[in-house]
């Protein structure tokens, strides 16, 4: 091999490490981002498990998390996770109340009825969270410290906010199974997944269990809303509206009414927008998450994790 071949093969080389190193770096990204869309989806997927109803107002009680989490932190001077435990609580009450005003009344309505109710009431929380707190752009305060980890010789950065993002997330979604399957009122939410009226046969409270459901996933979708709040530093009215829709489509992808689906989809979409933004193509991330979605409903129309039920007649 001549020196001029060296050369070559010495700088394909570097391309390919580069090209390495830049993919490991998006990784990271999509982790973080896949996590507050796993985070979000779980709430969609345990209310349609529970009850079969798209609750659209599920990406504005994110909304409401982070601006919780503003106001703990700003005019209360709390730190992170007292912050980010105020914001679970109060969003598992504004969850419980939103089911008991407005999705109890239409609960054996249509579904068109139900549909309707669902994006009202998220038209109602952002318009009245814009009144109540205009609708400029709020920058969070910085309430973690973002120290950067370089690894590969500082070629790939990894903040320890990514990794807050991820650790409460897994923490968070190791509990909910832990509350699905090991304790009594995950038992009642899998029997009233499965058959309503049996479980109401057999002493299950269908109201305390359809309310817990919303709590739990109105406190997850408060915890999203303030970590997305520390990891982009702004929030506004109107921020829940597209991450909503996406959390809807991971869920979708996944198998809506499957736990472990919409936490795949979450990791799933979070990690081809990364990628998509990374090579060129940040105009077209959100068409290429809706192409996702028809793809893979064409081919699997219950979602990846989904399974094909069929209905006897």
């Amino acid at each position: 091999m001549d020196l001029k071949q060296y050369l070559y093969s010495l700088i394909q080389f570097k391309k390919e490490v580069i090209k390495m190193r830049q993919f490991l770096q998006q990784l990271i990204n999509g982790l973080s981002l896949g996590s507050i869309y796993a985070l979000i989806a779980l709430g969609y997927t345990m209310v349609y498990g529970i009850i079969n109803l798209i609750n659209f107002a599920h990406g504005d009680i994110y909304m409401l998390g982070a601006y919780i989490g503003f106001a703990a932190t700003t005019f209360f001077h709390l730190s992170f996770i007292p912050a980010l435990l105020v914001s679970m609580f109060s969003c598992a009450i504004i969850g419980i109340i939103v089911e008991k005003v407005a999705y109890k009344p239409i609960r054996n309505s249509t579904r068109i009825a139900a549909l309707i109710t669902a994006i009202s009431v998220s038209l109602f929380i952002e318009y009245g969270t814009m009144y109540f707190v205009n609708a400029e752009t709020r920058t969070f305060p910085p309430v973690l410290e973002n120290n950067s980890i370089k690894l590969f010789s500082g070629n790939v950065i990894l903040n320890t906010i990514d990794i807050y993002i991820i650790v409460i997330t897994v923490i968070l979604m190791l509990l909910l199974q832990y509350i699905i399957y090991k304790t009594k009122i995950g038992k009642a939410m899998r029997a009233v997944a499965i058959d309503k009226e049996a479980a109401q046969y057999m002493g299950v409270s269908i109201d305390r269990t359809i309310s817990f459901t919303f709590a739990i996933g109105s406190a997850l979708a408060g915890v999203a809303g303030v970590l997305i709040g520390v990891y982009y530093n702004s929030i506004n009215p109107l921020m829940g509206v597209v991450p909503g829709l996406k959390a809807f489509v991971a869920a979708v992808i996944g198998g809506i009414g499957i736990i472990p689906g919409a936490v795949f989809g979450g990791y799933l979409l979070g990690m081809t927008e990364t990628m998509v933004s990374a090579y060129g193509g940040s105009l077209y991330k959100d068409a290429v998450a809706f192409a996702i979605l028809i793809l893979i409903l064409l081919v699997r129309p219950n979602g990846l994790l989904g399974k094909n039920v069929k209905e006897k007649v």
